[in-house]
């Protein structure tokens, strides 16, 4: 296993890295391209030691039709779609608890790892939770029983092991880390089950509350130096877990923001705050988005629809092709990842390289879609893929092993990486194909004016190829099992 340290010894360049605008705002910029001369390739590959390792640089030539035998990736900078907000990950009470267990020079690696953008991959983007999901070592929450007006709000809770971390993480990320909150369930007490767990659905005598909860707890968090940038309505809406979890169907999702949380927020002076409806798979997302979004009412408060990728184990497969569908439909509105990880933890498939290429294979296909944020699930767990206390035990791209005190890289980690560290914070997508289905891409121009263009490469195969913009291509390699990123 390649630890951090090793990694942080290829010494990539700070210009490389992600930034994130100051105050919590996205910048659109007009930068443009210039003219390709050389570029530089960072390449993670099977069976290899090379982890985001800068491998070489290119050289353009002039290049003309390509042939039908020649291998290519195309890219086109004049043809911009979305701008980008950012990417990240989870810190969940189970991160936080297990980060707390760590050396203090541990928990400086993992920060730097994670956060810096000169040394690490340059996490400019954030979730946590609000109250206990499956990923908290307990069930809580933060009011008394039957205290609908939430006299007896307090975060106490979190103070001990996850407003720590998030602070921390927030300062290694240079003081800017934008992040959204997300609720699992509202307290027993506001359910028709009476239960947190189990789904059960909120009683609609509750709707006001529940909406003052969110805005209680967001001033909470900002009074303690935690800004919000958003929140999604309800973690996956559609699941009965035995976990924290409650139910709304999407007429009740949208009459709940548009009679609710929407003027609650805006009430309260939060109409700045990014709200995300859906936060569940893509299997029933344009369900859910025509029924939400075909309400003007309900539509003026949603920035966002967000999605999670667990429908794989339901059958039906990844189905990017829903994404686009939402996308066409309601072009105004943005789609964000909110939350993804593998499950089934067991640390003999620690190693197991199928855990990164699925993250590359969501992430290149989701930015093509549209995607404009893209949020792992945590950002760290311990060697037994928890702590959980429903024992739903998943991977994360790192792992502490508690015992040692040592972190454990996956390569799910670097995968992530060839993203998060050269794709900015207010990039735009740009157009670019590949003529061969053994190679996967998607490319970005950056504030600056650099291009980054990654190369996914699930096969078995070696593939030279020809990388293609304005004129010009420079060769380029993707060993077997690989992904790489090309700064132009």
């Amino acid at each position: 296993m390649n630890s951090f340290k090793n990694f942080a010894a290829f010494s990539l360049l700070a210009i490389w890295g992600c930034s994130t605008p100051p105050n919590n705002k996205i910048v659109e910029h007009s930068a443009k391209p210039t003219i390709p001369v050389n570029a530089q390739v960072f390449t993670t590959a099977k069976d290899t030691t090379l982890r985001l390792t800068q491998t070489s640089d290119v050289a353009f030539a002039d290049f003309g039709q390509p042939l039908e035998t020649q291998v290519c990736v195309f890219v086109d900078p004049t043809k911009t779609f979305q701008t980008m907000v950012g990417i990240g990950g989870a810190l969940t009470d189970a991160s936080a608890e297990v980060f707390a267990k760590l050396p203090k020079e541990t928990q400086k690696e993992f920060l730097t790892a994670y956060y810096d953008a000169k040394k690490g991959i340059g996490y400019n983007f954030a979730r946590t939770n609000i109250a206990s999901c499956d990923f908290s070592s307990d069930t809580y929450g933060y009011v008394a029983d039957n205290d609908s007006l939430l006299t007896s709000f307090s975060v106490a809770h979190d103070e001990k092991f996850r407003i720590p971390l998030l602070k921390q993480a927030i300062a290694a990320a240079g003081g800017t880390l934008l992040l959204f909150v997300s609720p699992w369930s509202p307290p027993a007490w506001m359910k028709d089950n009476n239960d947190v767990l189990h789904g059960g659905k909120l009683l609609p005598k509750f709707s006001q509350a529940w909406a003052n909860h969110y805005v209680k707890f967001i001033k909470t968090y900002e009074a303690l130096g935690i800004p919000v940038w958003g929140l999604s309505v309800q973690n996956e809406p559609m699941a009965k877990q035995k976990w924290e979890s409650c139910i709304f169907t999407a007429e009740e999702e949208r009459d709940f923001i548009k009679n609710y949380l929407g003027p609650t927020l805006r009430k309260s002076g939060f109409e700045d705050k990014k709200l995300i409806a859906w936060d569940h798979n893509r299997d029933l997302i344009y369900q859910r988005a025509s029924t939400l979004l075909s309400d003007s009412v309900a539509a003026k408060y949603i920035w966002g629809i967000g999605f999670h990728w667990y429908e794989t184990w339901t059958g039906s497969g990844m189905q990017f092709e829903n994404l686009k569908r939402v996308k066409e439909a309601f072009p105004d509105k943005n789609l964000i990842f909110t939350e993804g990880c593998v499950e089934k933890f067991s640390l003999d498939r620690i190693n197991d390289w199928s855990l990164g290429e699925k993250y590359g294979y969501s992430m290149v296909n989701d930015f093509n879609c549209g995607t404009v944020a893209w949020t792992d699930w945590n950002i760290l767990l311990d060697e037994n893929g928890g702590p959980n206390h429903v024992g739903n035990f998943c991977f994360a791209p790192v792992h502490a092993d508690t015992k040692t005190g040592k972190l454990m890289y996956t390569n799910s980690y670097y995968y992530i990486g060839h993203f998060s560290k050269f794709i900015q914070a207010g990039a735009k997508r740009i157009s670019c194909s590949t003529n061969r289905d053994k190679l996967q891409s998607t490319a970005f121009l950056n504030p600056d004016g650099k291009i980054v263009v990654v190369v996914l490469n699930l096969s078995d195969e070696k593939l030279p190829f020809q990388l293609s913009i304005g004129g010009k291509a420079a060769p380029v390699t993707s060993l077997p099992h690989s992904i790489i990123t090309v700064i132009i």
